[in-house]
């Protein structure tokens, strides 16, 4: 076993470099990823080390970022592509849920595109507008797509190893806000499935369930409630699509009670989905309505305001007394 401590965005880097080394059809573009190294400085010294033919500097243009992804792998490169921040993936919406997404189904599967499309995603950063949005559930409602989104460097790496050898389009969500995070990270690892749920806590009394950003304030909130003699399980997703019920079923089976958490707003969320699933698999060990905590129905406010609206400890905690108390 050969274990290390790093931020979950060098373990982000340490994957894409494991997979240009593992694949010469591995190719890596995007907007300032090459001599920039990324905003966030995610793709620092693959350039250097790879070459501009498999890190490349694209132009800024999403629909033209994703549409060459495609075309690349119709011809058999597996490219990975950077949208610099979630608020730009908007121009490349079409190319994605109309070719990348269909592509396998219309040609009755004698096609596969394997691109992974890496998007920072979600606040907490002090950003400006158009920068800070978390919309997984626009794309997870896209049958023929991958949705993921990891919570902890030792994931990141190992999600991403993973996406890049699917021969499935895979949309991988970075919650950026946890780039500077650190874990404990496995090189030698035998990884489990992409899109299987982990249970990050041991609880009795109630389960949360989240993905990406939210994992931590979610067992930040557990930590404080056992302060108060509850025991809460924490599932930590890990996929949005597909989302592995299995898991979160068996938890609220054992606990009777499940509050769901994402930074998106909660109206049409992908907690509602969960929300659905696990009323109709769990109806009779349920012992309160499943919650759901999320963002507002309201565009991402400025910077100044971000705190008001990302779910944070307090909400969390208030869905977890109103659980409780039924």
């Amino acid at each position: 076993m050969v274990t290390k401590s790093l931020p979950l965005a060098k373990a982000i880097n340490e994957a894409l470099r494991a997979g240009l080394e593992s694949d010469p059809k591995v190719l890596l573009m995007g907007e300032d990823i090459g001599k920039l190294g990324g905003v966030f400085r995610v793709t620092d010294g693959l350039q250097k080390d790879f070459g501009e033919s498999r890190v490349m500097d694209s132009p800024l243009a999403e629909s033209g970022i994703v549409g060459t992804a495609i075309g690349l792998a119709l011809r058999g490169y597996r490219p990975v592509v950077e949208i610099q921040f979630d608020g730009f993936v908007f121009p490349a919406y079409d190319q994605i849920v109309t070719q990348l997404a269909k592509m396998h189904a219309r040609s009755q599967g004698k096609v596969r595109l394997p691109v992974v499309i890496r998007i920072p995603y979600g606040g907490g950063i002090g950003a400006v507008e158009h920068h800070s949005e978390s919309p997984e559930a626009l794309f997870a409602h896209v049958a023929g797509l991958k949705i993921v989104s990891p919570s902890t460097p030792s994931d990141a790496y190992w999600m991403l190893r993973q996406a890049i050898r699917s021969d499935d389009p895979v949309i991988f969500f970075e919650p950026k806000r946890r780039y500077w995070d650190k874990g404990e990270l496995d090189t030698e690892l035998v990884p489990g499935e992409l899109h299987k749920a982990r249970v990050a806590r041991e609880g009795t009394d109630l389960t949360l369930a989240a993905y990406g950003p939210m994992v931590k304030v979610c067992l930040q909130a557990a930590a404080a409630a056992e302060e108060e003699g509850r025991s809460i399980e924490v599932v930590d997703l890990r996929s949005v699509s597909p989302i592995d019920f299995d898991t979160v079923q068996a938890s609220v089976e054992k606990t009777g009670r499940l509050v769901v958490v994402h930074e998106a707003p909660v109206f049409f969320g992908s907690g509602a989905e969960i929300a659905a699933r696990i009323t109709e698999r769990c109806f009779h060990h349920l012992e309160a309505p499943v919650l759901r905590v999320g963002g507002y129905h309201a565009p991402y406010p400025p910077a100044r305001l971000e705190e008001e609206y990302l779910p944070g400890l307090d909400r969390v905690l208030d869905a977890v007394d109103r659980s409780s108390a039924y």
